[in-house]
């Protein structure tokens, strides 16, 4: 899609503009035409997986011992833009490639990883991570659901709710709590095998936005796992999630740069398209100005999210400035999609206009990843 911003762009080289074109094919090719399908099953087909894999669009900053592409967070930065421009909704290669499979790569055994990464770059095996659960959403030092030792095997107990990727999981990073009474700092992290006895995967969750993501409850009862599964060490899982979380909340940041970025030159296009009173309604003064104020506020989202994006590439970007770019982004796509819907008139109610479901879509934004109230706590403990 176009763009109306005049910002030029340098934190990309050209093998990240060259990914570019091939993601922006694939989403044309093979994500558009079943978006429609994917939205009746709540979740994205199996075999698009196998394809994003094929096509080495899974896992692009793995290491190439492991199956990845061996390149670094540009190339997931790159994915997750193009994504958010298409306006493809329900895919959860962000967090599989970018989340989820870093915690395996950086804390995994030589074992784990042999055994696992590999099928995760392919997209034979999707990834999950689950944190969230019915009585603990943001504040993860009161999850419930434990872990006990028992012989060389984990007993794991509990349900965790809002988990993404959650019905096409073949692999789950839990959060439990291994020592319960040390609270946060009796967390660890253990892999789940999906057909484990025991773990089962609930309702599809009715989401207002982003049919296709398939977010589901995740029941553990009595789910018994090698205490071999323990990824990294045990109780050490708080400050693994605290590291990784920063990433999350970055790409969270990035694509609502990219979706404003897209919902403008989106509504430029059918203001100079739609006639009102005998003209185009981009000839309103009114209509202009508007559109000129939310220039000017995507400019200064992308500039910011950008300068991260810089630091980012360089291992520099601190938890405070990932809670920056997500808090500020996301607030400001939400404010920028409600003004540019307006300017649709009725037609912005209609889910088949892209600004619709850029809207319904969007709305989570300022939820998942941290809600922007835990950004506003994060960032006001550096003043």
């Amino acid at each position: 899609m176009e763009t109306v911003l005049t910002y030029p762009r340098t934190a990309f080289r050209d093998d990240h503009e060259m990914l570019r074109e091939s993601v922006r094919r694939f989403l044309e090719r093979e994500c558009k035409p079943r978006q429609a399908q994917w939205d009746k099953d709540g979740k994205v087909d199996r075999e698009t997986w196998l394809k994003a894999g094929r096509e080495g669009l899974l896992c692009t900053a793995m290491d190439p011992k492991w199956g990845g592409s061996g390149g670094d967070f540009g190339h997931a930065a790159v994915i997750v833009e193009e994504i958010a421009r298409s306006g493809v909704s329900g895919l959860g290669f962000g967090l599989h490639s970018d989340v989820v499979a870093p915690y395996i790569e950086r804390l995994g055994t030589e074992a784990q990883k042999s055994q696992w990464l590999p099928k995760c770059a392919a997209g034979e095996v999707i990834l999950a991570v689950a944190m969230s659960e019915p009585g603990a959403g943001s504040d993860l030092k009161a999850i419930r659901t434990t872990a006990r030792r028992e012989g060389d095997e984990y007993v794991i107990s509990g349900a965790k709710t809002f988990i993404s990727n959650g019905l096409n999981c073949d692999l789950v990073v839990v959060v439990a709590k291994t020592q319960p009474e040390l609270g946060s700092k009796g967390v660890s992290l253990i892999l789940v095998e999906a057909d484990r006895p025991g773990f089962r995967k609930g309702r599809k969750l009715d989401k207002m936005g982003q049919e296709a993501a398939d977010t589901a409850e995740l029941f553990f009862d009595d789910v018994r796992v090698p205490a071999s599964n323990l990824l990294g060490e045990e109780n050490k899982g708080f400050s693994y999630l605290m590291q990784e979380l920063a990433q999350e909340r970055f790409i969270i940041a990035l694509g609502a740069a990219s979706k404003m970025e897209a919902m403008l030159a989106e509504t430029v296009r059918y203001t100079k398209e739609r006639i009102v009173f005998g003209k185009p309604l981009f000839d309103f003064q009114n209509t202009r100005f508007k559109l000129a104020e939310i220039k000017a506020r995507t400019t200064a989202v992308r500039i910011m999210v950008d300068q991260y994006l810089v630091e980012h590439l360089k291992r520099k970007l601190t938890v405070e400035e990932a809670a920056i770019a997500k808090l500020f982004s996301t607030e400001e796509l939400g404010r920028a999609l409600d003004e540019l819907l307006q300017l649709h008139g009725g037609y912005g109610y209609m889910m088949e206009y892209p600004i619709a479901r850029a809207f319904v879509d969007s709305r989570v934004n300022r939820i998942y990843g941290g809600t922007t109230e835990v950004m506003k706590e994060l960032i006001s403990r550096t003043l």
